[in-house]
């Protein structure tokens, strides 16, 4: 079973359709990634490329990345990502966990080979353009097993380590179609803005049109949010998937044309959901939630939030996450979320990296999402924050949601600081007074307002807690008023 057949089915199908749209203005339909794919894997055969072999991949994000992936699994090979986040350290990581066979990389990301020392053992070279001559057959894949690796990723390691994740073809596969039912277009011709690269597989399998991001996905602060509205009405986008901090950004910049936003990767707070609404009004906003272990997990469309469901959130009830995906199994134990499901990872590529993230329940293995949760009469999941981040009784999500309806206030971080929860809020510092008012009715909150709150640098979504223990640390320590407003 080799993920890619069904998928080259569909590429064959609809050879004339534009599949992939480059922010450089780059374009491939169905039927190019067909040809140069096959024309790759050639090539890359040639080269020594065998079944099992693991390449690491270190390329910009464009026609070239997926029609190289499409290559690799013609050739039962093994694609291995590194965490794009965390740099050459998470490059260096990825060689050192999964000691790959040859190296692809593209643009000035070939310049590592000799300026990085860690890449010097690798055998092998390649590189997208190694096009092999005259006109291989198009739909020459080996043959693998179903437990076959397709794909070697890595968690973020916003909370230790980065771990390697190892995805068969089986999988895949079922990862993939768990994320095409959610992405399922209502009508032909959908064009979709894809913030998350990942998601591009399955929208090949659907027959949409892919825009790829214009922003650096390794830098999404940095997002210019009126080049990515003109980067939209140019490309006739009518679909975003796309991050928190994106959606933000869209509603603070100029009017874009968009019927539907699936958003995810971070928590979607409540505030974030009432602007997009007022912005885009006849949108169809779906929060989705998921993890690198398990996507998706539930989601949940703004629409059928109700006024009982926005006063829970107003008022420190957490973050509605939607009911769980059907192929999914959701517990809370002890108030942590733990999955399991045929699209759930039941272990890493270094076993030790199972001790704190897997358990077994009733002969099954669940993962342990470090998620605070609750499941309400409905059966439907609430997200509470990170389970390390409570402070004292209070769960993060719950004062931060509540925090963010606040007069002035822009985002919004709980954290525990010498066994005090400390409540630090970005925004207009001039309204201390009254957030410290509204605080002390959680339980003796502290507010200390910042002039920003550091965020991870994966998709610009999550807090960055310990940057934050840090800076409240320092601050604290130089016994500073109050009432001032530093930097992290």
């Amino acid at each position: 079973m080799n993920l890619l057949e069904p998928i080259l089915d569909e590429l064959t199908v609809r050879s004339g359709r534009a599949a992939i749209i480059a922010a450089d203005g780059a374009r491939a339909t169905y039927g190019d990634l067909v040809e140069r794919s096959a024309a790759l894997a050639a090539g890359w055969k040639r080269a020594g490329i065998v079944p099992g072999d693991r390449v690491l991949i270190a390329m910009p994000v464009g026609v070239g990345l997926f029609a190289s992936l499409v290559a690799l699994w013609r050739l039962g090979a093994v694609a291995v990502f590194p965490e794009p986040a965390l740099g050459l350290r998470g490059l260096r990581h990825a060689l050192e966990a999964t000691r790959p066979k040859a190296f692809l990389s593209a643009g000035w990301f070939r310049f590592l080979r000799y300026a990085l020392p860690a890449l010097w053992p690798v055998p092998l070279t390649l590189s997208a353009s190694d096009l092999a001559a005259g006109r291989p057959p198009a739909d020459d894949v080996e043959p693998v097993a179903a437990e076959h690796p397709a794909l070697i990723s890595f968690t973020s390691g916003s909370t230790g380590r980065p771990k390697a994740i190892v995805r068969s073809h089986r999988f895949l596969a079922l990862q993939n179609a768990r994320v095409a039912e959610l992405l399922a277009p209502e009508r032909d011709g959908c064009v979709d803005l894809v913030g998350f690269p990942v998601f591009v597989l399955a929208n090949l399998s659907l027959g949409v049109t892919s825009v790829l991001p214009n922003w650096p996905l390794s830098r999404q602060e940095t997002a210019d949010t009126g080049g990515i509205a003109r980067h939209i009405a140019d490309n006739g986008v009518n679909r975003a998937l796309i991050p928190p901090s994106i959606c933000a950004g869209l509603v603070d910049g100029p009017d874009v044309a968009l019927d539907t936003i699936f958003t995810g990767g971070g928590p979607v707070f409540p505030d974030l959901l009432n602007r997009l609404s007022s912005k885009l009004p006849g949108a169809d906003i779906v929060s989705v939630y998921g993890s690198t272990e398990a996507e998706p997990i539930a989601h949940q469309r703004l629409s059928d939030i109700s006024a009982e469901d926005w006063r829970a959130m107003r008022e420190g009830g957490g973050l509605l996450a939607g009911p769980p995906i059907p192929e999914i199994r959701v517990k809370i134990l002890e108030d942590e979320i733990v999955v399991t499901g045929e699209h759930v990872n039941k272990g890493y590529l270094d076993e030790r990296d199972d001790r704190t993230t897997k358990m077994e329940l009733g002969g099954e293995i669940w993962h342990r999402t470090g998620d605070s949760g609750r499941l309400d009469a409905d059966g439907r999941l609430w997200l509470l924050g990170r389970q390390d981040g409570r402070a004292g009784g209070l769960f993060p999500f719950g004062v931060e949601a509540a925090a963010r309806f606040w007069p002035g206030v822009v985002r919004a971080a709980l954290v525990l600081l010498d066994d005090r929860p400390v409540l630090a809020i970005e925004g207009d510092a001039a309204l201390r007074d009254t957030w410290q008012e509204k605080a002390r009715a959680m339980g003796g909150v502290r507010v200390v307002p910042l002039r920003a709150i550091p965020l991870d640098r994966r998709h610009g979504s999550k807090v960055d807690y310990p940057a934050l223990r840090a800076s409240l640390g320092r601050l604290m320590r130089r016994d500073r008023p109050a009432s001032e407003s530093v930097s992290p």
